[in-house]
This record gives C-alpha cells, structure tokens and sequence, in this order.
C-alpha cells in the first residue's frame, strides 16, 4: 500500500514517514503541492496526507486539482487552530475522506492516530470518492405540506466521511421541516463548530453547535460539540439538551449511541435515525433501540458510503427500515416525518 506524505516541514516529512514505514506501508514524500502532483503521477499512490498551508501550491488547491483528475483518499494533517479548522472542513468539501489535528508537541503523539486513519482511508474505495464529487450540486429541497400532529425527531451519525455525506442531506432540508434534527459527528473540540457554521451558509434550515440547557426547536439543526458528549432531557414539557463530559463511548465522544439513548427515552418510537458512513458500531445499539421502539431508521448504501462500518453494522442487527443511496437521504428523513407525523 503506497502513501504519499505531502508536507513543506522536512522534519514532519521524516518523522511522519517513518511512522506509516514501521506499521508496513510504503512510503514516499512531497515537499509542496507542485511537487505532490507530479509524484502522483508517477507513483498512483492509494492514500495522501496532506498539509494545508505549503509555498508554491497549498493544500486545498492540490486538493481540488487532484479531485478532479484523479480522486483518491485523502487525509489531512491539520492545526488545531481557529483558521486550521475552517480550513480542514473546507477541505473536507472538497473531498477529502478524514483529517488529523495536528498537536503543539511533536508528531509521535498522534502516531496511533495517524496509522489508523491512513489504514481507515486505504479500503475507501475511490469510486465513491469520484461519486460524490460528480454530485456536488445537490438535489432540489425536500418540500411537504406538513400535517404532522406529533412531537418528532431527527437523529443523523457519522464519522469518517461525514461531513461530505451531511452536504448530501441537511441542505435539502426545508426552513419549515417539522422537526428538530440532532448530528452526532465524530470529530475533536473547534472542529464541529467550523462544521456547523459551513452548513447554515449553505442551508435553509439553521444549523448550530449544540449548546447545554438549550431548548431544541423544530426546523434548527444541532451538532453536537466535539469532544462532548449530547444527550436531551424533558422537563415540564420542555426538551432541553444536555452537553457534559464523560469517558468515549465506543472509543468515540460524542457517541451517537449516548444521543440516541437519551431520545429513545423522551420520544419513544418517534424518532427517525439516520447512519451515514464510519468505522466501527458508534450507533447500532442505540438505533436499534429506536427501531425496536416502533421508530424508522435509514442507512446509506454501500455503493454511495464512505466507510460503510457504521450503517453495515446496523444493519446486521436487523435495525434498519431502509437502505438508500446518500443522494437519496434528505428525502427518505421527509418521507418518514410525513408518515409517522400524521399517524
């Protein structure tokens, strides 16, 4: 498996190599943009990783060109910084698969990370890659007349891919969709706050970090901050959310199982459930426990899925009411609210 490292730090450049060397892969370097794309050429590499801010070419400008001619997993190594985050969910737009945040110390300390991630990123399989970025123009906003009588939600997971796949979704949502929408995306603190301003620029209903003690409204979409946990609670008829600390669950924070407890709790079977694309089995249990309640849950297809760990998973559980191309998403979420909302 060969990978790429594109990085303008000669010192990154080694010690990052040397990290993806020891765990069995072939390595090769770029020194900038310019430099990557001419190694691409001659190389094929099956993974990239790849700074953003390089001389000659940046990152996001390689990235868009390599996307267009030749797409392939990629996967950022970025800063934790306020303009490092805006950066990678830009990035992540333009068709990149995942990102590392890169730490004030030295690079040894996200070893693990990085191995796993570049492991994640090589059984992406590039068509789907390719896909998406044919169907950057989303679909038109999923219009009803809405007779919906009860108190509804919606609860969206995702982990690596997620944030290409929720273009897919939350803005075709309309501005007087009947219920509140809950995105549980695996990613660290700064990172989810940057996620959610990107897609109220491109939405019609709003999209927010979620706050704790904040009452939830319908037509508003919550992400839950990274590195915290978001549960909701009712009181006195009022749903709340709750953001708190708390060891991972499932190795991940936040956990769409935590999430998806606390509204199995509060809304029963009124739910509807979405798993969209990540590795591991963040979600199963507790979808499966909306789906057990009477609730619907949708799980994108393989063919149209990032890294299809997550939805598979639900699915050999036996939880999902349907299996849909991410394309097809946004509508599908429309379809159950109709339905459920006027039984």
């Amino acid at each position: 498996m060969k990978v790429l490292v594109v990085d303008d730090s000669a010192l990154v450049r080694l010690r990052v190599s040397e990290i993806l060397r020891g765990a069995g892969f072939e390595v090769f370097t770029a020194r900038d943009g310019e430099d990557a794309i001419e190694k691409v050429a001659k190389i094929n590499p099956d993974v990239i990783t790849l700074d953003v801010n390089m001389p000659k070419l940046d990152g996001l400008k390689f990235l868009e060109i390599i996307m267009k001619e030749k797409p392939r997993p990629v996967v950022m190594l970025s800063s934790l910084t306020y303009e490092g985050a805006k950066e990678t969910i830009e990035a992540l737009r333009l068709g990149a698969v995942d990102f590392i945040a890169k730490p004030s110390g030295g690079i040894e300390e996200i070893a693990e990370e990085i191995v796993r991630k570049v492991k994640i990123a090589s059984n992406v399989n590039p068509s789907v890659i390719r896909l998406q970025n044919l169907r950057k123009i989303r679909g038109e906003i999923v219009r009803r007349n809405w007779n919906v009588k009860k108190e509804l939600c919606v609860l969206i997971g995702s982990s690596t891919g997620g944030p290409s796949a929720l273009e897919q979704v939350i803005p075709r949502l309309p501005s007087d969709f009947p219920a509140p929408v809950l995105v549980v995306q695996h990613m660290p603190p700064n990172f989810t706050k940057q996620l959610a301003e990107r897609l109220n620029e491109i939405s019609e209903i709003e999209v927010k970090e979620a706050e704790d003690n904040e009452r939830i409204s319908n037509g508003v979409a919550y992400i839950a901050p990274g590195g915290k946990h978001m549960k909701i609670r009712k009181a006195l008829n009022v749903v709340r959310i709750k953001i708190f600390d708390g060891n991972p669950v499932n190795n991940v924070k936040p956990s769409v199982d935590v999430t998806a407890e606390s509204l199995a709790e509060v809304y029963g079977g009124n739910v509807v459930g979405v798993v969209l694309t990540g590795m591991g089995e963040d979600g199963a249990r507790g979808m499966k426990r909306i789906h057990d309640l009477g609730g619907k849950v949708i799980a994108c297809s393989e063919d149209t899925c990032v890294v299809f760990g997550m939805p598979k998973a639900v699915i050999e559980l036996g939880a999902v009411d349907s299996i849909k191309p991410i394309f097809e998403i946004a509508e599908e979420i429309a379809n159950f609210v109709e339905v459920m909302g006027s039984e």
